[in-house]
Protein backbone atom coordinates (compact mmCIF):
# COMPACT_ATOMS: atom_id res chain seq x y z
CA UNK A 1 0.00 0.00 0.00
CA UNK A 2 1.13 3.43 -0.91
CA UNK A 3 0.80 6.81 0.91
CA UNK A 4 -1.11 8.18 -1.42
CA UNK A 5 -3.31 5.32 -0.87
CA UNK A 6 -3.08 5.75 2.64
CA UNK A 7 -4.47 9.79 2.53
CA UNK A 8 -7.08 8.87 0.18
CA UNK A 9 -8.69 5.95 2.13
CA UNK A 10 -8.48 8.42 5.11
CA UNK A 11 -10.29 10.82 3.48
CA UNK A 12 -12.47 8.45 1.83
CA UNK A 13 -13.98 7.27 5.52
CA UNK A 14 -14.00 10.58 7.33
CA UNK A 15 -16.41 11.59 4.10
CA UNK A 16 -18.95 9.19 4.40
CA UNK A 17 -20.71 10.26 7.32
CA UNK A 18 -20.47 13.90 6.52
CA UNK A 19 -22.42 15.23 8.98
CA UNK A 20 -21.12 13.51 11.77
CA UNK A 21 -17.39 14.31 10.90
CA UNK A 22 -18.69 17.94 10.62
CA UNK A 23 -20.02 17.99 13.93
CA UNK A 24 -16.83 16.54 15.96
CA UNK A 25 -14.76 19.15 13.22
CA UNK A 26 -17.00 21.96 14.58
CA UNK A 27 -16.46 20.62 18.57
CA UNK A 28 -12.84 20.76 18.24
CA UNK A 29 -13.39 23.94 16.16
CA UNK A 30 -14.79 25.76 19.40
CA UNK A 31 -12.78 24.50 21.92
CA UNK A 32 -9.45 25.55 20.50
CA UNK A 33 -11.31 28.61 19.11
CA UNK A 34 -12.06 28.94 23.07
CA UNK A 35 -8.46 28.63 23.67
CA UNK A 36 -6.93 30.87 21.35
CA UNK A 37 -9.16 33.85 22.44
CA UNK A 38 -8.29 33.45 26.12
CA UNK A 39 -4.40 33.05 25.18
CA UNK A 40 -4.50 36.01 22.99
CA UNK A 41 -5.39 37.94 25.73
CA UNK A 42 -2.51 37.55 27.57
CA UNK A 43 -0.26 38.02 24.51
CA UNK A 44 -1.62 41.31 23.77
CA UNK A 45 -1.93 43.09 27.44
CA UNK A 46 1.80 41.52 27.14
CA UNK A 47 2.45 43.81 23.49
CA UNK A 48 0.61 46.53 25.04
CA UNK A 49 2.47 46.60 28.59
CA UNK A 50 6.43 46.34 26.41
CA UNK A 51 5.55 48.80 23.76
CA UNK A 52 4.14 51.84 25.84
CA UNK A 53 5.93 51.26 29.25
CA UNK A 54 8.63 51.34 28.08
CA UNK A 55 8.62 54.53 26.24
CA UNK A 56 6.23 56.92 28.76
CA UNK A 57 6.15 57.30 33.18
CA UNK A 58 8.51 57.56 35.04
CA UNK A 59 12.07 55.50 35.18
CA UNK A 60 11.59 54.63 39.43
CA UNK A 61 8.69 54.82 41.50
CA UNK A 62 8.72 54.78 44.78
CA UNK A 63 6.52 53.33 47.16
CA UNK A 64 5.29 51.93 50.55
CA UNK A 65 4.40 48.56 49.58
CA UNK A 66 5.57 47.68 46.33
CA UNK A 67 4.22 47.47 43.00
CA UNK A 68 0.73 47.08 43.96
CA UNK A 69 0.67 50.40 45.52
CA UNK A 70 0.20 52.70 42.81
CA UNK A 71 -3.59 51.35 43.07
CA UNK A 72 -4.08 51.02 46.85
CA UNK A 73 -7.62 52.10 48.00
CA UNK A 74 -6.04 54.57 50.19
CA UNK A 75 -2.37 56.65 49.69
CA UNK A 76 -0.03 55.52 53.13
CA UNK A 77 3.24 57.18 52.11
CA UNK A 78 4.06 60.10 53.50
CA UNK A 79 4.27 63.71 51.66
CA UNK A 80 7.56 63.92 53.78
CA UNK A 81 9.24 61.04 51.45
CA UNK A 82 9.10 63.60 48.17
CA UNK A 83 11.02 66.02 50.22
CA UNK A 84 13.49 63.75 51.19
CA UNK A 85 14.29 62.27 47.26
CA UNK A 86 14.58 66.08 46.62
CA UNK A 87 17.61 66.19 48.86
CA UNK A 88 19.02 63.11 47.56
CA UNK A 89 18.42 64.09 44.07
CA UNK A 90 22.15 65.76 43.35
CA UNK A 91 24.38 62.89 44.55
CA UNK A 92 21.74 60.16 42.55
CA UNK A 93 20.86 62.07 39.19
CA UNK A 94 17.66 62.32 39.68
CA UNK A 95 16.23 65.54 36.97
CA UNK A 96 12.89 65.52 38.67
CA UNK A 97 10.47 64.43 41.20
CA UNK A 98 6.91 64.09 41.24
CA UNK A 99 4.60 62.92 44.26
CA UNK A 100 1.52 60.87 43.13
CA UNK A 101 -1.76 60.17 44.37
CA UNK A 102 -3.78 57.46 42.48
CA UNK A 103 -7.21 56.16 42.45
CA UNK A 104 -9.40 54.03 40.40
CA UNK A 105 -12.75 54.97 39.62
CA UNK A 106 -15.04 52.47 38.22
CA UNK A 107 -18.36 50.28 38.51
CA UNK A 108 -19.77 46.98 37.04
CA UNK A 109 -19.31 49.16 33.57
CA UNK A 110 -15.59 48.97 32.63
CA UNK A 111 -16.52 51.99 30.68
CA UNK A 112 -17.16 53.73 33.05
CA UNK A 113 -13.84 53.50 35.12
CA UNK A 114 -11.01 56.03 34.87
CA UNK A 115 -7.78 56.42 36.69
CA UNK A 116 -7.36 59.11 38.76
CA UNK A 117 -3.60 60.39 38.81
CA UNK A 118 -2.92 63.08 41.05
CA UNK A 119 0.58 65.04 40.99
CA UNK A 120 1.94 68.78 41.30
CA UNK A 121 -0.04 71.26 38.69
CA UNK A 122 3.31 72.84 38.43
CA UNK A 123 5.64 71.21 36.48
CA UNK A 124 2.21 69.63 35.26
CA UNK A 125 1.22 66.29 33.51
CA UNK A 126 4.59 66.01 31.59
CA UNK A 127 6.64 65.58 34.34
CA UNK A 128 5.72 62.22 34.47
CA UNK A 129 4.02 62.13 30.55
CA UNK A 130 6.36 64.19 28.66
CA UNK A 131 4.38 62.98 25.36
CA UNK A 132 1.08 63.86 26.22
CA UNK A 133 -0.44 66.79 24.27
CA UNK A 134 -3.88 68.72 24.83
CA UNK A 135 -6.39 68.09 21.90
CA UNK A 136 -8.63 70.24 23.50
CA UNK A 137 -8.26 73.08 26.19
CA UNK A 138 -5.04 73.02 27.96
CA UNK A 139 -2.88 71.15 30.40
CA UNK A 140 -2.26 71.54 34.33
CA UNK A 141 -0.49 75.47 34.83
CA UNK A 142 0.91 76.32 38.56
CA UNK A 143 -2.03 78.35 38.93
CA UNK A 144 -4.44 75.71 38.83
CA UNK A 145 -3.30 73.74 42.45
CA UNK A 146 -5.45 73.06 44.79
CA UNK A 147 -8.29 74.39 42.43
CA UNK A 148 -11.46 71.84 40.89
CA UNK A 149 -10.08 71.16 37.83
CA UNK A 150 -8.98 68.25 35.82
CA UNK A 151 -7.23 67.07 32.18
CA UNK A 152 -8.59 63.99 30.63
CA UNK A 153 -7.69 61.57 28.41
CA UNK A 154 -9.52 60.60 25.25
CA UNK A 155 -11.08 57.52 25.84
CA UNK A 156 -11.93 58.68 29.59
CA UNK A 157 -13.70 61.84 27.79
CA UNK A 158 -15.40 59.56 25.60
CA UNK A 159 -16.26 56.65 27.62
CA UNK A 160 -17.99 59.32 30.32
CA UNK A 161 -19.19 61.86 28.05
CA UNK A 162 -17.08 64.74 28.68
CA UNK A 163 -15.74 67.78 27.12
CA UNK A 164 -13.96 71.26 27.89
CA UNK A 165 -16.31 72.29 30.86
CA UNK A 166 -17.82 69.34 31.97
CA UNK A 167 -18.46 68.79 35.53
CA UNK A 168 -16.90 65.77 37.12
CA UNK A 169 -17.99 64.02 40.17
CA UNK A 170 -15.54 62.78 41.92
CA UNK A 171 -17.34 61.79 45.73
CA UNK A 172 -20.37 63.13 47.00
CA UNK A 173 -18.21 66.28 48.35
CA UNK A 174 -15.98 66.95 45.94
CA UNK A 175 -16.60 67.73 42.09
CA UNK A 176 -13.74 69.09 39.17
CA UNK A 177 -14.19 71.37 35.85
CA UNK A 178 -12.92 69.83 32.79
CA UNK A 179 -10.41 72.41 31.20
CA UNK A 180 -8.24 70.04 28.61
CA UNK A 181 -8.71 66.90 26.53
CA UNK A 182 -5.50 65.34 26.03
CA UNK A 183 -4.94 64.51 21.99
CA UNK A 184 -4.98 60.29 21.60
CA UNK A 185 -1.83 58.85 21.85
CA UNK A 186 -1.45 56.31 24.57
CA UNK A 187 -4.15 53.61 24.88
CA UNK A 188 -3.06 53.80 28.69
CA UNK A 189 -2.48 57.06 29.52
CA UNK A 190 -5.82 57.51 27.15
CA UNK A 191 -7.65 56.08 29.86
CA UNK A 192 -6.16 58.38 33.05
CA UNK A 193 -7.62 61.65 34.30
CA UNK A 194 -4.70 64.48 35.54
CA UNK A 195 -6.02 66.60 38.34
CA UNK A 196 -3.77 68.58 40.58
CA UNK A 197 -2.15 66.73 43.49
CA UNK A 198 -3.91 68.91 46.42
CA UNK A 199 -7.37 68.29 44.91
CA UNK A 200 -7.05 64.56 44.33
CA UNK A 201 -5.97 64.79 47.74
CA UNK A 202 -8.44 66.61 50.00
CA UNK A 203 -11.22 64.52 47.73
CA UNK A 204 -9.92 61.33 48.71
CA UNK A 205 -9.28 62.31 52.39
CA UNK A 206 -5.35 61.58 51.88
CA UNK A 207 -3.83 65.00 52.84
CA UNK A 208 0.00 64.92 53.24
CA UNK A 209 -0.02 60.97 52.00
CA UNK A 210 1.00 60.14 48.49
CA UNK A 211 0.36 56.73 46.46
CA UNK A 212 4.32 57.04 45.09
CA UNK A 213 6.82 59.28 44.52
CA UNK A 214 7.77 59.72 40.39
CA UNK A 215 11.33 59.79 39.34
CA UNK A 216 13.03 60.63 36.22
CA UNK A 217 16.61 60.32 36.18
CA UNK A 218 19.47 62.60 33.68
CA UNK A 219 20.58 59.12 32.59
CA UNK A 220 17.76 56.46 32.76
CA UNK A 221 20.15 53.52 31.84
CA UNK A 222 21.08 53.90 35.98
CA UNK A 223 17.83 53.64 36.83
CA UNK A 224 18.06 49.82 38.69
CA UNK A 225 21.20 51.35 40.34
CA UNK A 226 19.39 54.26 41.81
CA UNK A 227 16.28 52.48 42.60
CA UNK A 228 19.17 50.49 44.85
CA UNK A 229 20.36 53.22 46.37
CA UNK A 230 16.87 55.17 47.16
CA UNK A 231 15.49 51.37 48.98
CA UNK A 232 18.50 51.26 51.19
CA UNK A 233 18.44 54.91 51.94
CA UNK A 234 14.71 55.41 52.68
CA UNK A 235 13.80 51.68 53.53
CA UNK A 236 10.89 51.87 50.53
CA UNK A 237 10.25 49.51 47.65
CA UNK A 238 11.91 51.33 44.56
CA UNK A 239 10.89 50.05 41.33
CA UNK A 240 12.15 50.49 37.79
CA UNK A 241 10.28 50.36 34.51
CA UNK A 242 11.86 46.90 33.74
CA UNK A 243 11.30 45.53 37.38
CA UNK A 244 7.25 46.68 36.64
CA UNK A 245 7.60 44.96 33.38
CA UNK A 246 8.68 41.41 34.75
CA UNK A 247 6.04 42.18 37.50
CA UNK A 248 3.76 42.05 34.87
CA UNK A 249 5.39 39.32 32.91
CA UNK A 250 4.92 36.51 35.56
CA UNK A 251 1.52 37.81 36.87
CA UNK A 252 0.38 36.65 32.61
CA UNK A 253 2.16 34.03 32.93
CA UNK A 254 -0.42 32.91 35.95
CA UNK A 255 -2.93 34.12 33.92
CA UNK A 256 -2.08 32.19 30.96
CA UNK A 257 -1.78 28.61 33.20
CA UNK A 258 -5.01 29.55 34.37
CA UNK A 259 -6.56 30.48 30.92
CA UNK A 260 -5.07 27.17 29.17
CA UNK A 261 -6.41 25.15 32.31
CA UNK A 262 -9.76 26.07 31.45
CA UNK A 263 -9.38 25.91 27.69
CA UNK A 264 -7.91 21.69 27.97
CA UNK A 265 -11.48 21.20 29.45
CA UNK A 266 -12.92 22.03 26.29
CA UNK A 267 -9.85 20.75 24.17
CA UNK A 268 -10.55 17.30 25.86
CA UNK A 269 -13.97 17.19 25.63
CA UNK A 270 -13.04 17.56 21.62
CA UNK A 271 -10.85 14.75 22.23
CA UNK A 272 -12.92 12.44 23.63
CA UNK A 273 -15.70 13.41 20.22
CA UNK A 274 -13.01 12.62 17.93
CA UNK A 275 -11.91 9.07 19.99
CA UNK A 276 -15.69 8.34 19.66
CA UNK A 277 -16.43 9.36 16.11
CA UNK A 278 -13.00 7.39 15.01
CA UNK A 279 -13.89 4.73 16.98
CA UNK A 280 -17.70 4.06 15.53
CA UNK A 281 -16.26 4.49 12.39
CA UNK A 282 -13.75 1.53 12.96
CA UNK A 283 -17.08 -0.55 14.39
CA UNK A 284 -18.75 0.27 11.42
CA UNK A 285 -15.95 -0.19 8.46
CA UNK A 286 -15.18 -3.90 10.25
CA UNK A 287 -15.53 -5.68 6.83
CA UNK A 288 -13.53 -2.98 5.18
CA UNK A 289 -10.58 -3.47 7.17
CA UNK A 290 -10.76 -7.40 6.97
CA UNK A 291 -10.99 -6.85 3.14
CA UNK A 292 -7.56 -4.52 3.36
CA UNK A 293 -6.20 -6.99 5.87
CA UNK A 294 -7.10 -10.27 2.88
CA UNK A 295 -5.76 -8.11 0.22
CA UNK A 296 -2.18 -7.89 2.01
CA UNK A 297 -2.44 -4.59 4.13
CA UNK A 298 0.00 -5.04 6.70
CA UNK A 299 -1.67 -4.13 11.05
CA UNK A 300 0.54 -0.97 10.95
CA UNK A 301 -1.44 0.25 7.95
CA UNK A 302 -4.99 -0.49 8.95
CA UNK A 303 -3.38 1.58 12.05
CA UNK A 304 -1.84 4.05 9.92
CA UNK A 305 -4.90 4.83 8.50
CA UNK A 306 -6.76 5.08 11.20
CA UNK A 307 -4.50 7.38 13.09
CA UNK A 308 -4.59 9.43 9.90
CA UNK A 309 -8.08 9.79 9.92
CA UNK A 310 -8.36 11.23 13.49
CA UNK A 311 -5.09 13.89 12.62
CA UNK A 312 -7.17 14.62 9.93
CA UNK A 313 -10.33 15.40 11.44
CA UNK A 314 -8.20 17.33 14.41
CA UNK A 315 -6.00 19.15 11.66
CA UNK A 316 -9.41 20.89 10.41
CA UNK A 317 -10.59 21.53 13.73
CA UNK A 318 -7.75 23.22 14.70
CA UNK A 319 -7.72 25.45 11.18
CA UNK A 320 -10.98 26.12 11.54
CA UNK A 321 -10.55 27.37 15.28
CA UNK A 322 -7.94 29.23 14.58
CA UNK A 323 -9.80 31.22 12.00
CA UNK A 324 -12.73 31.50 14.41
CA UNK A 325 -10.53 32.58 17.43
CA UNK A 326 -9.66 35.64 14.43
CA UNK A 327 -13.10 36.77 14.60
CA UNK A 328 -13.22 36.24 18.47
CA UNK A 329 -9.83 38.65 18.76
CA UNK A 330 -11.31 40.95 16.55
CA UNK A 331 -14.60 41.16 18.74
CA UNK A 332 -12.28 41.47 21.79
CA UNK A 333 -10.25 44.18 20.72
CA UNK A 334 -13.23 46.51 18.79
CA UNK A 335 -14.45 46.28 22.62
CA UNK A 336 -11.03 47.69 24.18
CA UNK A 337 -10.60 49.90 21.27
CA UNK A 338 -13.37 51.46 21.80
CA UNK A 339 -13.30 51.24 25.87
CA UNK A 340 -9.53 52.39 26.31
CA UNK A 341 -7.78 52.58 23.05
CA UNK A 342 -5.61 49.12 23.11
CA UNK A 343 -5.75 45.93 21.10
CA UNK A 344 -5.87 43.31 24.43
CA UNK A 345 -5.37 40.31 22.59
CA UNK A 346 -3.18 39.23 19.65
CA UNK A 347 -2.57 36.17 17.72
CA UNK A 348 0.94 36.16 17.85
CA UNK A 349 3.00 32.69 15.35
CA UNK A 350 3.75 31.43 18.71
CA UNK A 351 -0.11 30.77 20.13
CA UNK A 352 -1.23 29.41 15.97
CA UNK A 353 2.04 26.95 16.56
CA UNK A 354 0.94 26.40 19.33
CA UNK A 355 -2.99 25.72 18.82
CA UNK A 356 -1.97 23.74 15.74
CA UNK A 357 0.17 21.45 17.60
CA UNK A 358 -2.62 20.49 20.59
CA UNK A 359 -4.69 19.61 17.96
CA UNK A 360 -2.81 17.61 16.67
CA UNK A 361 -1.87 15.97 19.38
CA UNK A 362 -5.26 15.71 20.42
CA UNK A 363 -6.36 13.61 17.23
CA UNK A 364 -2.87 11.50 17.42
CA UNK A 365 -3.54 10.38 21.37
CA UNK A 366 -7.93 10.21 20.63
CA UNK A 367 -6.68 7.41 17.81
CA UNK A 368 -4.82 5.51 19.44
CA UNK A 369 -7.28 3.23 20.92
CA UNK A 370 -9.49 3.06 17.80
CA UNK A 371 -6.24 2.34 15.64
CA UNK A 372 -5.14 -0.63 18.29
CA UNK A 373 -8.91 -1.92 17.72
CA UNK A 374 -8.75 -1.51 14.43
CA UNK A 375 -5.21 -3.45 13.83
CA UNK A 376 -6.30 -6.32 15.66
CA UNK A 377 -9.06 -7.58 14.30
CA UNK A 378 -9.40 -10.86 12.89
CA UNK A 379 -9.62 -11.45 9.10
CA UNK A 380 -11.53 -14.51 9.17
CA UNK A 381 -14.30 -12.69 11.88
CA UNK A 382 -14.37 -9.32 10.17
CA UNK A 383 -14.76 -11.04 6.66
CA UNK A 384 -17.86 -12.50 8.16
CA UNK A 385 -19.58 -9.88 10.16
CA UNK A 386 -22.67 -8.19 8.21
Amino acid sequence: MKMTDLWRLAWRGLTRRRVRTLLTALGITVAVASMVVFLSLGEGIRKVFTAELGSIGPDIQVSLNGLSQGFAPVPNLPQEVATEIRRLAPDLGISTVTPVVMAVRGGFDPSQSAVLYGLPADPGVRAVFPRVVAGQGRLLTAADEGQGVVVIGAKAAQNLNLRLGSKLNLNRRSSVRVIGVLRPESGLVDSFMFLPLATLQQAEGAENRLSLVAVKLREPARAREVAGDLSRRLKLEAQTQGDFLSFMERALRISDAVRFGISMIALIVGGLAVANTVMMGVFERTREFGTLRAIGARPAFVRALVLTESLLLSLAGGLGGVLLGLGGIATVNAYTQQLAGIDAAALTPRLTLLALGISLLLGLLSGLLPSRSASRLNITEALGRL
